[in-house]
């Protein structure tokens, strides 16, 4: 089962959430402040990063950025109703989801497994590598290279850009990626979508305010190419 790491500075939520994990069967490590659950994660080595938020001192926000400096760890934001600012600001350091609390075990358990589930290969028979530009995509070794240098993306990021790119010029609606990319089968959130495609245009676009790769057709979504 996939080992967690949860920092929570609420003493209830950090210890219902923790029990609920633990009694589905998942290794579990807390801490209640930003600074402890970086060194927590450097010696835990979780397999995702359950963050809450609003923390004391250094916030969630800033705890995020630091994971990304050198980590594509997987990262799911808890968030209290009314955050919607600070959510932005979360998805936008490169959270790959986020959860309104309270929630029930069953439904963080969900989006820990959505968001760690092996990414599939959508229409079989594809070659493992596949050239876009100045794109190579490895969809076997789930890596992405921009002329010859290795490009770190967030499992959102990769699931996102192996989802458009295996159907160039097809325009998906936000919905359709929310159910696609992140499992999500209820009418969810599109800001995770946009800040998803935001972060990925920075680090595959030569210029991110005109996108080559993932373009957008107003009022309908976004699409690959065509390039």
């Amino acid at each position: 089962m996939p080992r967690v790491l949860l920092i929570e500075d609420d003493p209830s939520v950090r210890e219902g959430v923790e029990l609920g994990l633990r009694r589905r069967g998942h290794e579990v490590r807390t801490a209640a402040t930003g600074e402890a659950g970086l060194v927590a994660l450097a010696e835990f080595r979780p397999d995702l990063l359950l963050l809450d938020l609003m923390l004391p001192g250094m916030n969630g926000v800033q705890v995020c950025r630091q994971v990304r400096e050198d980590s594509q760890l997987p990262i799911i934001m808890l968030t209290a109703r009314g955050d919607d600012f600070d959510v932005v600001i979360g998805l936008e350091a490169g959270a790959d989801d986020y959860i309104v609390k309270p929630a029930r075990t069953e439904v963080i358990e969900a989006r820990i497994r959505a968001v760690l589930r092996r990414i599939e290969e959508p229409g079989g028979g594809r070659p493992a590598v596949e050239f876009h530009g100045d794109l190579a995509v490895d969809r076997a070794g789930l890596t992405v290279t921009k002329r010859g240098d290795r490009v770190a993306l967030a499992p959102s990021e990769m699931k996102l850009l192996l989802h458009l790119s295996a159907a160039p010029e097809q325009v998906f609606s936000r919905q359709q990626l929310l159910e696609h990319v992140w499992e999500h089968s209820y009418h969810g959130d599109a800001r995770l979508v946009d800040a998803c495609v935001r972060r990925l245009r920075n680090k595959i676009e030569d210029a991110p305010g005109t996108p080559r790769y993932i373009q957008t057709l107003r009022g309908f979504g976004y699409r690959f190419g065509p390039l």
